[in-house]
């Protein structure tokens, strides 16, 4: 790479860019790599008309029968309370919100349902929940979409040689009932209610022989193991990480998939703000991990070891404050040297700071994690950072467990098989041979709503309805309750599990009654402010919530450090492979939901399936050919591709997709789990590999997430490569061949404008960022800059300040503020965005167009060293220019400047020229290639959905989703952020129902609403007292290409890291 890599300064977005690749450059100079009009319609995809609507609506399943259902659209039952208004005062073009809980096995969100006429559309986050605050995440955005998933099973169904035949629940339950024979085992993963735990209670007392078997796909066991070893109590601890000074993280991916990660991140970002730069503090955080994971690339120091050395350098980190604390210390394998020196250093910092500080690690290894145990005990970090109080229920299941029924089904005791919300034969790493398994058991019954892997193997299905559609509670943390309740009557003949479960227990009680009489009597009494019960449930159904604070038990750690030393990973020589789960798709269970499909994944910024992610410095006898996965654009100058190759681990291969990544550790590859379903809907089958298999397990029976031996051959053919990461550049470049830096016009035309900052893209200013020991010098600079930016900008003939006195000054003007020491990058706003406004999903093909449609997308930058890179997340949307370049160009007023700033878009008056988006600086203007909401039905306008030509959207039922405020648009028309321009109109018009101003915080938008970690600030800026103004008025906030005058609405605050420069 180069000798001076380790010094590089420059902010870059991938290798390409780095390098100054001529193709790159090329593509970027180009501004638009979209498929030119004429070549679209000679594209031989276009041609095919053969398909008729009839075919098309059997083709999605689609029924008369479920359009009339679905087009019925009834309210809510009555038994629901809603949050802010009461069901008989809905009224048409009014939301009704309701309080509800997000569940789906491990992942918990409390929310506010919002519904128009009876349909539920969007997720907001419920700010009365002490565990998420308010906060979302990008799968519970997203929750609102499955439930018009028109794959979902419509009624029970029976297996009648080998096809599904309808049948009545009556005669189902009947059939099962007389099949469940002696020992029946429910399989499901982590089950966070109470009340459902008294309903396989009471089924268990009608069947003693029934068992409950409870495992992750992506697990905790080790965590709850070694808890068990170390106190005595099996559970997973209350971390607080907003009570952290130092937190040092050994592969817990915290922030995206790692137990409660909407609850940390929103605790993380309390100590990542500057609030004053004035005696500025923050926390410091240190991430060791293999390959960079969401928590990772937001850390201040990464320590790069391979997932075979995390053991070893746990037990480094162990040693060092041992020795230092004069206390035991363990034989225990070493870590690679640079990681070891760091790992020493480390030890000093923590100890500095005892009791302030946090140590987690994300492995599944007991032995590790008892380690990591007597690594708090001797920070003291019980009952400070780590508390037994008001524990985590998040993550419940044992592997052991699940590795046990597999051996009761294949010695042939097992009567029979209810999956509840589980999926083994596809999330296991011995799935095919759990399948074989099941041919042993001679009734199995899936509860499952969608159709899944298991599910396929099954005899009956009892399909289980949306939790949009259901009754029930959580308990996510102990004492920390909150109640689902439905928000729409059951689009289709399913029934909640939970109701099945009573049922072949012989008990006939609605499932809303027993839920209500189970709260009277194990909930009610533990509260004193209310005397009757009906006040205290009317309460807790309002608000979502009921919390109980616990008082924090004593514990001492009596964990065998010998013993845990033993069982740590040793480390391996050769390629290795780290196997993790993604912020959108997860473990799979996600697959089917085509917005997070869509979403890229923070770090690779890829779409539509599973990349493998190489080392850009990849080479000896695993060289490939060419450039790399991204080599540019072809002969057309239009698409780019990456390099397929054979990979096996275990002597099992697959062909995967590569992309060159920074930040992976040296032999270290990854690649996400989740992918390659085959019994899913049209959205998520055959998308990516399935690496389940690659899995292996430790002597504890614990699933492990990393492969050793790994082999790969060189190049064997190339994919289309669905990657955004070099879509909507705004001139940026790297730095020449040998990383020496490079002059360009801009920067010879600028001057010190261009110089920037440290760090800076080399002509452009957007990524800002420095370090909290030189905060007051990123200060200073950045006042510098914005004094030259403004005498700049005020050498014009448009006379912006009296304009802005005149017009903008008056009523209100809307703005956002971004901090970008708070955005960690999640999806939740962009997820949230798609929701809000009805934006269309356009499908692989396209994204490999560049044509996707996301209003708000997150640009992610590298700065530093390019071995092993910081990372900073940048959410841009339109910016509502006051000097919109945009505006001035379209030669039919299509989009226009209104009197409160904000630039708007009249859809009927657009013919397309797309003049705005070649004007736009910042690249957030989109247009509809194609027919992307089936307007006409015709296949030569219609985008391709993984393989087919399939609008999202072409059937009533998906379309239930949209939101009726916001126009949907048609082919032919640009679009772009509207400032939630419909949210403004319904608050001014609640404030004037009420006889009163609009107030601040009256109005935020739906990307405001989703952020876990408030990084996003919405308001007037002519409110002085506002959020936004004074987060505005903050001494680290800039202007996005200040420097061209366009005068944005939107206003970040720099990056600030915390970083150690001994762990450097």
């Amino acid at each position: 790479m180069g000798n001076n890599k380790n010094k590089h300064k420059e902010v870059w977005v991938g290798g390409e860019e780095l390098i100054n690749d001529p193709a790159f450059i090329e593509s970027a100079n180009k501004e638009f790599v979209e498929l030119p009009v004429v070549e679209q319609l000679s594209d031989e995809r276009s041609m095919k008309v053969s398909a008729n609507r009839r075919d098309f609506l059997k083709y999605l399943g689609f029924s008369v029968g479920a359009a009339t259902v679905a087009a019925s659209c009834d309210i809510p039952v009555k038994k629901a309370l809603p949050y802010v208004t009461k069901p008989d005062s809905i009224v048409p073009g009014i939301a009704t919100y309701y309080a509800s809980s997000f569940v789906n096995g491990g992942d918990y969100c409390s929310v506010l349902v919002k519904t128009r006429e009876g349909r539920p559309i969007k997720i907001e986050g419920n700010r009365l929940s002490g565990v998420t605050k308010g906060g979302t995440s990008a799968r519970a955005q997203a929750s609102v979409l499955s439930l018009y998933d028109t794959s979902r099973f419509q009624q029970p169904q029976k297996k009648v040689d080998g096809a599904w035949q309808a049948v009545s629940w009556d005669d189902m339950d009947k059939d099962i009932m007389a099949k469940l024979g002696p020992n029946p085992r429910i399989v499901m993963n982590t089950n966070m209610s109470p009340t459902a735990k008294k309903t396989i209670a009471e089924f268990q007392a009608k069947y003693p022989g029934a068992k409950v078997v409870t495992y992750d796909p992506v697990s905790s066991s080790a965590i709850l193991e070694a808890n068990e070893q170390s106190f005595g109590m099996k559970t997973i601890p209350n971390y607080r990480f907003d009570a952290a000074e130092v937190i040092v993280s050994f592969g817990a991916d915290f922030l995206g998939t790692w137990i409660s990660p909407v609850e940390y991140a929103r605790d993380y970002s309390e100590h990542r703000k500057i609030k004053d730069v004035k005696g500025a503090k923050m926390s410091r955080h240190i991430q060791v991990e293999s390959a960079m994971t969401l928590t990772g690339s937001n850390a201040d120091n990464r320590i790069l070891v391979k997932p075979s050395e995390m053991g070893a350098a746990i037990a480094t980190l162990f040693n060092e404050i041992a020795r230092a604390s004069q206390s035991p210390t363990i034989s225990a394998p070493k870590v690679n040297d640079k990681a070891g020196a760091a790992l020493a250093k480390l030890a000093k910092e923590l100890l500095a700071h005892k009791g302030k500080c946090l140590v987690v690690s994300g492995s599944n290894n007991v032995g590790e994690q008892v380690l990591v145990n007597a690594i708090n005990t001797m920070l003291d970090s019980y009952g400070k950072t780590i508390r037994f109080a008001n524990a985590s229920n998040q993550r419940q299941g044992i592997d052991r467990e699940i590795q046990g029924l597999l051996k009761e089904m294949e010695g042939g005791s097992v009567s029979s098989l209810i999956f509840w919300g589980a999926n083994p034969a596809f999330d296991l790493p011995n799935a095919e041979q759990f399948a074989a398994a099941m041919a042993k058991v001679p009734l199995k019954v899936s509860m499952s709503g969608t159709p899944d892997e298991t599910t396929a193997l099954c005899d009956y299905v009892a399909p289980a309805s949306h939790y949009l559609e259901s009754w029930g509670d959580v308990e996510p943390k102990k004492g920390y309750y909150s109640l689902i309740q439905p928000t729409i009557s059951n689009l289709f003949d399913t029934r909640q599990a939970e109701a099945s479960l009573l049922t072949w227990a012989g008990n006939n009680t609605p499932y809303h009654d027993y839920l209500k009489a189970n709260w009277e009597a194990t909930i009610f009494p533990k509260q004193n402010d209310f005397v009757l019960f009906q006040a205290f449930w009317d309460s807790v159904l309002h608000d979502g919530v009921f919390e109980m604070p616990e008082t924090e038990p004593e514990v001492a750690f009596n964990g065998n450090i010998t013993e845990a030393a033993g069982k740590i990973s040793k480390p391996a020589s050769g390629l290795e492979v780290a196997f993790f789960e993604t912020v959108n798709v997860g473990a799979g269970q996600y697959a089917g939901n085509p917005w997070l499909q869509e979403m890229p994944d923070p770090i690779t910024r890829c779409v539509w399936g599973n990349y493998l992610a190489i080392p850009i410095e990849f080479d000896g006898d695993r060289h490939f050919d060419g450039a790399g996965p991204f080599k540019g654009l072809n002969n057309k100058e239009i698409y780019g591709f990456a390099d397929k190759i054979n990979m096996t681990v275990g002597g099992k291969t697959e062909t995967v997709t590569c992309i060159r990544q920074f930040g992976l550790a040296p032999d270290v590859v990854s690649l996400a789990l989740g992918y390659g379903r085959k019994e899913v809907n049209q959205t998520g089958k055959n998308v990516g590999n399935n690496v389940f298999p690659w899995l292996s397990m430790d002597a504890n029976g614990n699933t492990q997430y990393y492969a050793t031996g790994v082999e790969v051959s060189g190049k064997v053919a190339e994919d289309e490569l669905a990657c955004v990461q070099y879509h909507h550049t705004m001139g940026i470049q790297g730095e020449a061949n040998g990383y020496e830096g490079k002059a360009n016009i801009d920067e010879l035309a600028l001057g010190r404008i261009a110089r920037g900052y440290e760090g800076a893209l080399v002509n452009r200013t957007v990524i800002r960022q420095g370090t909290l020991d030189e905060v007051d010098a990123l200060v200073e600079k950045l006042h510098e800059e914005r004094e030259e930016a403004e005498h700049l900008n005020s050498q014009t003939l448009y006379p912006y300040d009296e304009y802005k006195e005149k017009f903008y000054d008056q009523g209100h003007h809307w703005g956002i503020h971004v901090d970008m020491n708070a955005c960690i990058g999640c999806g939740a706003c962009q997820v949230a965005c798609l929701s809000e406004n009805n934006v269309p999903v356009v499908g692989k093909y396209e994204v490999f167009r560049h044509h996707e449609m996301t209003w708000l997308r997150i640009d992610r930058y590298f700065y530093g060293d390019v071995e092993n890179p910081s990372v900073v997340y940048q959410p841009m949307m339109c910016q509502h220019c006051d000097n919109a370049p945009c505006e001035n160009v379209c030669p039919v007023s299509a989009t226009v400047h209104n009197s409160e700033g904000l630039n708007q878009m009249a859809y009927n008056r657009c013919i397309g020229t797309r003049y705005c988006a070649n004007n736009c600086p910042y690249k957030v203007r989109r247009f509809n290639w194609l027919d992307y909401t089936t307007a006409d039905l015709f296949p030569i306008n219609e985008p391709e959905i993984n393989g087919e030509d399939l609008a999202f959207g072409a059937d009533n039922l998906t379309r239930m989703v949209l939101n009726p405020d916001v126009t949907v648009r048609s082919r032919g028309v640009m679009e772009k952020c509207s400032f939630c321009v419909q949210r403004i109109q319904e608050g001014k018009l609640a404030a004037k129902r009420e006889g009163r101003l609009l107030r601040d915080g009256d109005v935020k938008s739906a990307c405001q609403t989703a952020c876990p970690t408030g990084a996003i600030t919405f308001g007037d800026m002519n409110d002085e007292n506002s959020a936004v103004v004074k987060a505005m008025n903050h001494d680290l906030t800039y202007f996005v290409l200040d420097e061209i005058n366009t005068r944005p609405s939107v206003k970040y605050r720099a990056k600030v890291t915390n970083k150690d420069k001994a762990l450097s």
